[in-house]
């Protein structure tokens, strides 16, 4: 939940009864405010231009370069992009009969879901040529890894952990937020030890717990794109990408004008999200 400044300002007064300190955090939350560049707890470092039309389904990256899987039956594609441009420098499409999903990179290999053909496509990550196909039985949304297993979503509040090597389903964990399920998880990132997911139809990703299954916490971005960075043909937000690295965080939507790179601020106001 984001506070209103109203409530911020009330909270202050409660928790601290000395006048100059109060002074002092509540001028903190006024600068905070004035930065339009600040969503649910992050800051704009740029805005990377980014295929109007790509309905993007799943985002990575890797070794310099950003990743993306784009559906639509008929517009689905596999893509290597500049992270400074957006240029696409390598695409390859599949047939029309395939509406593209989630994407990961596993051991050098890229694994594309498609949504109800229960096909997954696996590549090579540098030439993007075919290597195999992976089979299963339920819709495919979202898709990264932890290092040992694939961690897919269906659109349920049910995570499903794979063995990577013959996506055989070994373990499964219950997704909940407040003693309740939460379904529709969408595009998957593993970020720091944690499952970041987009809700499909919101504007918001949660960060999961991969043992429990626990939401520990839900993060808004409805004021990431600004009025006139529309195009008037988004869809939703759909799309994590993490550079470890650099601990930059890349998000866009389907049919977005930009994709944004991101950096965690801590700061009172990202920390008095995070305490909902």
């Amino acid at each position: 939940m984001i506070y209103t400044f109203d409530e911020v300002f009330s909270k202050c007064f409660r928790l601290m009864s000395d006048s100059c300190l109060c002074g002092i955090i509540l001028s903190v939350v006024c600068c905070l405010s004035a930065c339009h560049n600040d969503t649910a707890g992050f800051k704009i470092e740029d805005r990377i231009p980014h295929d109007e039309y790509a309905f993007t389904q799943g985002l990575l990256f890797h070794e310099g370069y950003l990743y993306e899987s784009t559906g639509l039956y008929g517009h689905s594609s596999l893509r290597r992009l500049d992270p400074k441009t957006g240029e696409v420098l390598q695409q390859v499409n599949l047939p029309s009969t395939y509406f593209a999903e989630g994407l990961t990179l596993f051991r050098n290999q890229l694994i594309q879901l498609t949504w109800r053909e229960g096909t997954a496509f696996v590549y090579h990550s540098k030439t993007f040529e075919p290597i195999k196909r992976f089979y299963y039985r339920m819709e495919g949304w979202g898709l990264t890894h932890n290092g040992d297993f694939l961690i897919m979503s269906n659109g349920s509040a049910t995570l499903y952990f794979r063995d990577p090597q013959t996506f055989e389903i070994v373990k499964t964990v219950k997704v909940r937020e407040r003693d309740k399920p939460l379904s529709h998880l969408n595009e998957l990132e593993f970020i720091r030890g944690e499952i970041w997911a987009n809700v499909y139809p919101t504007e918001d990703i949660v960060r999961i717990d991969p043992q429990s299954g626990q939401v520990k916490e839900r993060m808004h971005f409805a004021g990431l794109v600004s009025e006139d960075e529309r195009n008037n043909r988004e869809n939703v937000l759909n799309g994590i990408a993490y550079n470890d690295e650099l601990q930059r965080v890349y998000i866009t939507g389907k049919r977005y004008s930009y994709i944004y790179r991101m950096t965690e601020k801590y700061s009172l106001w990202s920390d008095l999200n995070r305490q909902r």
